[in-house]
């Protein structure tokens, strides 16, 4: 590794690093273990670096895939690139095909969920099941707490919060832990991706998207169909600040075939504050 990524903890990530071309642009990814495939999604503003602990207990059974969205992780950051989410939708599309990707068993975190659902409703022939930690895949406009949310997100302080101060990873993130907050060291593996202004650009394209989509949300809820009756496990962090378990209600009405576990102590980010359990549950999930 070069020492644009000298930060990085290789003891907590100790995988080989891979890379697709999407666009001229470099998309890092880890493809770890045999046997049936578990594709993660991440959100934001993490990477690949949050489904550290459960890919490490799963690879023995499982094939582990984790893409780092461009402008996140270890991939290319340009400063100009069309980083909707739409388009990291596109390019994990592509990622699929052109790695010849069948029988994928879908992880999805906070928009990870929207991202990965769009290929799965593209494509349903390529997916078996689906775990959902954390996430959402509808319009949120008449959502209260959102519309209050909405009031930061249209602030014109909300760039310069995100490009001056990193302010997802440094203020955000670690505000969105449940019971077992993140230390110093680990959360310095989600700041420093994002080290200076040029590269924060992904990030902040998340937020402005929470403005921008809620239309392509609502039609992603709309086009389910075509995968509301396959199997889904509902890992939910009960304590998450951001999404709500009304979120997860919202989810449950609206896939047929679905199991729950409820995450009592955890936040919005399960697979980091408790990967054992997180790990256990998908075993159990996919041995069905």
């Amino acid at each position: 590794m070069t020492d644009q990524f000298a930060w990085l903890d290789r003891r907590e990530y100790p995988f080989e690093s891979k890379y697709f071309n999407f666009n001229n642009h470099r998309i890092h990814y880890i493809d770890e273990g045999v046997g049936e495939i578990l594709l993660f999604v991440h959100g934001t503003p993490s990477w690949s670096f949050d489904f550290r602990k459960v890919i490490l207990n799963l690879k023995k059974y499982f094939r582990c895939i984790a893409i780092d969205h461009i402008g996140f992780g270890l991939s290319d950051k340009p400063e100009k690139y069309d980083y909707s989410t739409k388009k990291h939708s596109e390019a994990l599309e592509k990622f699929i095909l052109d790695n010849n990707l069948k029988d994928i068993n879908l992880v999805v975190h906070d928009f990870g969920g929207p991202i990965g659902f769009q290929v799965a409703i593209n494509h349903p022939d390529l997916f078996k099941k689906f775990i959902v930690l954390n996430s959402w895949l509808w319009s949120s406009e008449e959502d209260p707490d959102f519309q209050k949310f909405s009031k930061i997100l249209r602030s014109p302080l909300l760039p310069f919060l995100y490009l001056y101060f990193n302010f997802s990873p440094s203020f955000l993130l670690p505000r969105s832990f449940g019971d077992h907050k993140i230390s110093k060291s680990i959360l310095r593996q989600y700041t420093k991706p994002f080290a200076n202004k040029s590269q924060r650009y992904g990030a902040l394209a998340f937020a402005r998207s929470l403005m921008n989509d809620q239309n392509w949300f609502d039609d992603l809820w709309h086009s389910r169909a075509v995968i509301s009756s396959e199997p889904v496990l509902f890992l939910w962090g009960m304590k998450d600040p951001l999404l709500k378990p009304k979120y997860l209600i919202q989810f449950r009405s609206g896939f047929t075939n679905s199991k729950e576990i409820h995450l009592t102590n955890s936040g919005h980010f399960p697979q980091e504050e408790e990967p054992e359990l997180v790990s256990l549950e998908i075993e159990r999930f996919l041995k069905i």
